[in-house]
């Protein structure tokens, strides 16, 4: 027999790590170290209680991970979709979800989500890069957390890739280039920054305006960082772009919703071979068209790769913290 802790209170498992309580509403945490195997019959005989529905494979990658580094896991019921948050410390790892109301904003149904340590009045949507998952830079971010700031880190879908030889991997949009001159998923650009807007609109729905609202992200998800909040209907707080360039280039300023005083954080490593530096100075020459120029401060790491490093991040929270103060 085993203890959990469940919407504060103490429920059992029974020999066979079934729950003993069919509250709808559990939050429950796991206070023992088990196994893969036990953690797979804890999850499934949740499932059956709480009404969930956890895919057999995503329940083995939990396994994988458990395997190799056991830790308690905090499970909260009532909800379809999990997601796991990547805080892999010596205390607790963390299976969240997103509760029901988020289930029609797509994206938002499995973003990893680092939550304010006080009430949180502002929010900064952060895009990850080609391959990548929300669930890296969500930890980075822990790094620069402000406390009255909500980062969300959604996953792009898996599509296939044409610069991969249409492997099936997670991004934003297909890339066919990595050059100024490219061709560029028009469509799929598109498709994609108006699955950001719906994000940005859900926030404004639950009570964070606009103008506390900032986009960022890293390489591909930059890149859709700077074509979304350039062409929103909102005067978003800014943007931060980190080792990217500005997708369908040619179609600004034109394409721009005319919000022209719009802070934009450009960053770039000096030593990127795959979206070289050159390429991320042209994207800010290009801004100063379409935007206040004032607003555009752009800064380059020598020695940097296609990657981030401390004095970047460090740039990152100062910009965070000009713009969207605590109220």
């Amino acid at each position: 027999m085993s203890s959990t802790l469940c919407s504060g209170r103490l429920v059992e498992l029974d020999q066979n790590w079934a729950l003993k309580s069919e509250d709808q509403r559990a939050s429950v945490y796991l206070c023992d170290e088990m196994n893969s195997r036990q953690l797979h019959d804890v999850l499934t005989n949740l499932i059956k209680y709480i009404g969930c529905h956890l895919r057999e494979s995503e329940v083995a990658i939990c396994d994988d991970v458990l395997t190799l580094c056991p830790r308690p896991l905090l499970v909260c019921g009532q909800y379809r979709k999990f997601r796991s948050v990547a805080n892999w410390d010596s205390k607790r790892t963390s299976l969240q979800c997103m509760c029901g109301n988020n289930m029609s904003v797509p994206l938002l149904a499995e973003a990893v989500t680092v939550s304010g340590m006080e009430k949180e009045t502002a929010a900064v949507i952060f895009l990850h890069g080609l391959g990548d998952s929300g669930h890296g830079w969500a930890d980075t971010l822990k790094g620069i957390q402000l406390s009255h700031v909500k980062f969300i880190c959604p996953h792009a879908p898996p599509i296939p890739v044409t610069l991969n030889m249409k492997a099936m991997m997670p991004a934003w949009f297909d890339l066919m280039g990595l050059s100024p001159d490219s061709q560029e998923d028009e469509s799929g650009i598109k498709k994609a920054a108006d699955s950001i807007k719906a994000i940005i609109e859900h926030e404004v729905k639950n009570g964070i305006p606009p103008h506390r609202i900032m986009l960022g992200g890293f390489s591909q998800g930059g890149a859709l960082s700077l074509y979304t909040a350039l062409t929103c209907q909102h005067q978003l707080a800014g943007i931060v772009a980190l080792s990217c360039w500005l997708p369908l280039h040619r179609s600004f300023p034109s394409a721009s919703s005319g919000n022209k005083n719009i802070p934009i954080l450009q960053c770039h490593g000096e030593m990127d071979v795959m979206i070289p530096v050159q390429f991320g100075a042209m994207t800010a020459e290009k801004l100063k068209s379409i935007v206040n120029p004032q607003m555009i401060t752009f800064k380059t790491y020598q020695g940097l790769p296609h990657s981030s490093c401390p004095q970047e991040m460090a740039a990152v929270k100062e910009f965070i913290e000009k713009y969207l103060p605590q109220i």
